[in-house]
């Protein structure tokens, strides 16, 4: 059956592969230049108008170390805004997808996170990224699916796999952070199982979708060159030889107990590889 489907955040590295695996019903396909989602009269006006059957926000502040600097800009767009969308689903009567992130949990149990596990986020993007979550579970609003994800890369925009590939050009010893663990995840499996959640009519709820497995981001850069073939002088360091404006949580997998595993991040990293750079083969 097609639908009315919206996806916010279109021109994003999320966004982008949602337009594909959602291509058949020909979703509206809004970013910044369509609509503000911090303009709550916007957000009012201009979904109502278009009367969608189902709403997709991929629409975040993501930069990380930015927040710290900019919370106030990132709890706009992450948490306030989340709640006009959330207003006007409920007025509408129509279902919100929405997703947040493994930054909402403070990184200390070593079991990994669950989804109704105690939220305590260490920096100002998690605090927003929370925000926006309260919104959605807290409000009016029953007919959500709320999906938590981490270490996102995928072919648009900024990603930890092409940073690796570019600084391996310096052909300079690399350092990378061997104490935050995590599980990468690709872009078009979110989006796929972001379909597949919507097509199985899944219950109302949270959700925790990444690709199986986990890592550090010095065990993912190996791997990354590993399959690009890269040789790199590689060692591993620790957060505090590497400090960022944002504290990051040191163990941040999430674990789903209500859908089947994702294909490992391992698979998911040579499929980049295939389909994203084949002139490398």
């Amino acid at each position: 059956m097609i639908m009315r489907i919206l996806i916010l955040g279109a021109k994003g590295m999320l966004g982008n592969e949602l337009a594909k695996v959602f291509a058949k019903h020909k979703p509206f396909l809004w970013d910044l230049d369509e609509i503000d989602i911090t303009d709550r009269s916007q957000v009012e006006q201009k979904i109502s108008n278009l009367a969608p059957e189902l709403i997709i926000n991929a629409a975040a502040y993501t930069d990380v170390d930015a927040c710290e600097e900019n919370e106030e800009l990132a709890t706009k767009v992450n948490g306030e805004a989340v709640g006009y969308l959330a207003d006007v689903a409920h007025h509408l009567k129509v279902t919100l997808v929405h997703y947040s992130t493994d930054y909402v949990f403070d990184g200390n149990n070593k079991q990994g996170y669950v989804e109704d596990d105690e939220l305590s986020p260490v920096n100002a993007y998690g605090r927003s990224k929370l925000s926006g979550e309260l919104r959605v579970t807290s409000y009016e609003l029953r007919d959500f699916y709320l999906i938590r994800t981490a270490w996102l890369y995928g072919l648009q925009g900024k990603n930890f796999v092409e940073t690796m590939l570019s600084m391996a050009q310096a052909v300079e010893p690399l350092k990378v952070i061997d104490d935050q663990v995590g599980s990468p995840t690709y872009a078009p499996d979110l989006a796929e199982a972001t379909l597949d959640i919507i097509e199985s009519k899944k219950p109302y709820g949270i959700y925790h979708r990444t690709n199986s497995g986990q890592t550090s981001w010095y065990g993912f850069a190996k791997e990354i060159f590993e399959i690009f073939g890269k040789k790199v002088e590689l060692g591993p360091c620790t957060t505090e030889e590497y400090p960022l404006p944002a504290k990051r949580p040191k163990y941040s997998v999430l674990q789903s107990t209500k859908l089947e595993p994702m294909r490992s991040w391992q698979e998911a990293l040579k499929d980049y590889y295939e389909r994203n750079h084949p002139s490398r083969r």
